[in-house]
């Protein structure tokens, strides 16, 4: 199905009957001060294209509704005018994503600095209040859906049918507003989406640090190749069209759980309790280790089936040549498994164990690994590097087809801590479940002092 359809059906779909979009602007970069940058390419690494088959990244925040009723439009342009603003500074995400196509059936997939700017929605949904959606563990999906504008859409359909990379709507509910952004999963990851989201925010309050950072553009040209990486690198297709593959997923019911601090305390203070001394587990890796045993049993697995759980692992910080600031894809998946038996017979702290150790072997030497890889399966197109840079299994005894930075079993209480080994080679294994951990919390405050929904929304569940 055509982008432009897929669009106009979730529209229909979520917003005849509950929301209702009141007006649309295309929001331009507002440069002030700083140089209007050229319309130029920003050539994408094969992290980023790894994500232009995926949906666009939704998320959103729950605010405060002004007091007096015509206060709504002067928010709306008050929202817009500070979006403006950042995106002078992240210039790169009011361009557009193109297609070159090239006779030798490849094709070239760059973003563009044109400056055509991101959309903004103001939309309404009167009959709804926060209650409709919190006040159950089911979320009222079709409901949550319509406010995001792009429910569905893939990253190559922007390229299709020239798209903006960001959109961002705001909902006027019966007692609240909400606000929610969508960005383009090929041109930045969550912690790219965070950064402008609370540059917005900080822009719109009025936050003095804030001058200095937008008086100075983004280092948005700065992406991440391996040596010996081709720039720009071709997708071996004579049409984007056929890089994307789409189905249909069962209907599901989507649930969202919050933990308070206290529990999640208690959770972490468990784990470590049954580890041996110097296996430090973070509230993190707790809080996972329990879903993923309380997942298992639920699903009444038979104790000698594998289960997986699948972390995200930042790699600015990590990798050389990927600073703090690194505006695109820079995200590893690594998988940890076991037996079904083993974690709920071993207890939270030796299967939290199995998710600090895949962690922990996201080392420099592990790094070096992956950028080996990368280089050593450049053979001038796409596919081979994707298959590098794609996610791998980092359980205790297999690892995926090509390589894999694997840790050592893990001990059993009471046990030392081993090291992390590595091991090669194997069979690549199917993710039936993937727990990549609880959303970014993102400290805005667009408007002063807000509530946030205890969710992440987004679009449909995949």
């Amino acid at each position: 199905m055509e982008a432009s359809a897929v669009r106009q059906r979730n529209m229909e779909a979520s917003s005849a009957d509950t929301v209702r979009i009141v007006s649309r602007r295309m929001v331009r970069p507002s440069h002030g001060a700083m140089p209007v940058q050229p319309s130029e390419d920003i050539h994408l690494t094969p992290w980023d294209l790894c994500c232009i088959g995926m949906e666009y990244i939704q998320r959103g925040v729950l605010l405060s509704k002004p007091t007096a009723g015509g206060e709504m439009s002067c928010l709306v342009d008050t929202l817009a005018s500070s979006l403006a603003r950042a995106l002078g500074r992240y210039y790169h995400l009011a361009g557009r994503l193109a297609v070159e196509e090239h006779g030798d059936r490849t094709i070239i997939v760059p973003l563009r600095c044109t400056g055509e700017g991101a959309e903004l929605v103001h939309a309404a949904a009167p009959g709804v209040a926060v209650a409709d959606i919190v006040g159950s563990v089911y979320t009222p999906s079709p409901v949550v859906w319509g406010f995001f504008p792009l429910n569905g859409l893939r990253g190559a359909d922007a390229a299709i049918v020239s798209l903006p990379v960001l959109w961002a709507q705001v909902t006027e509910l019966a007692d609240d507003i909400f606000i929610g952004m969508s960005m383009n999963h090929s041109v930045g990851d969550g912690t790219s989406f965070s950064e402008l989201f609370n540059a917005w925010s900080a822009i719109n309050r009025g936050d003095k640090r804030m001058g200095e950072m937008v008086s100075t553009p983004a280092r948005v040209h700065r992406r991440w190749f391996v040596d010996t990486s081709p720039v720009p690198i071709p997708f071996p297709f004579s049409k984007l069209q056929d890089v994307v593959q789409r189905f249909e997923l069962p209907p599901v019911r989507e649930g969202f759980f919050s933990f308070s601090a206290a529990s999640v305390k208690k959770l972490k203070a468990r784990a470590n309790d049954e580890m041996a001394a110097g296996a430090a587990i973070s509230s993190l890796q707790a809080l996972l280790a329990h879903l993923w045993r309380a997942v298992s049993r639920a699903r009444r697995l038979p104790p000698v089936q594998e289960t997986l759980c699948a972390v995200t692992v930042g790699c600015r910080g990590r990798m050389r040549g990927i600073p703090a600031d690194y505006l695109g894809n820079a995200i590893e998946i690594r998988v940890a498994g076991c037996t079904v038996g083993e974690i709920l017979d071993n207890g939270l702290g030796w299967t939290a164990w199995q998710l600090n150790s895949v962690v922990g072997s996201f080392d420099e030497a592990g790094v070096q690994e992956l950028k080996k890889l990368m280089e050593e399966a450049n053979d001038g197109t796409l596919t081979p590097m994707l298959a590098a840079a794609a996610p791998r299994s980092s359980s205790r005894c297999r690892s995926s087809a090509r390589c894999t930075v694997a840790p050592a079993a893990a001990p059993r209480p009471g046990e030392a801590a081993p090291a992390a080994a590595r091991q090669l080679g194997g069979p690549a294994r199917q993710l039936p479940l993937q727990v990549v951990g609880p959303a970014r919390r993102l400290p805005l405050q667009l408007l002063g002092p807000g509530r946030r929904l205890p969710l992440q929304l987004g679009g449909p569940p995949r």
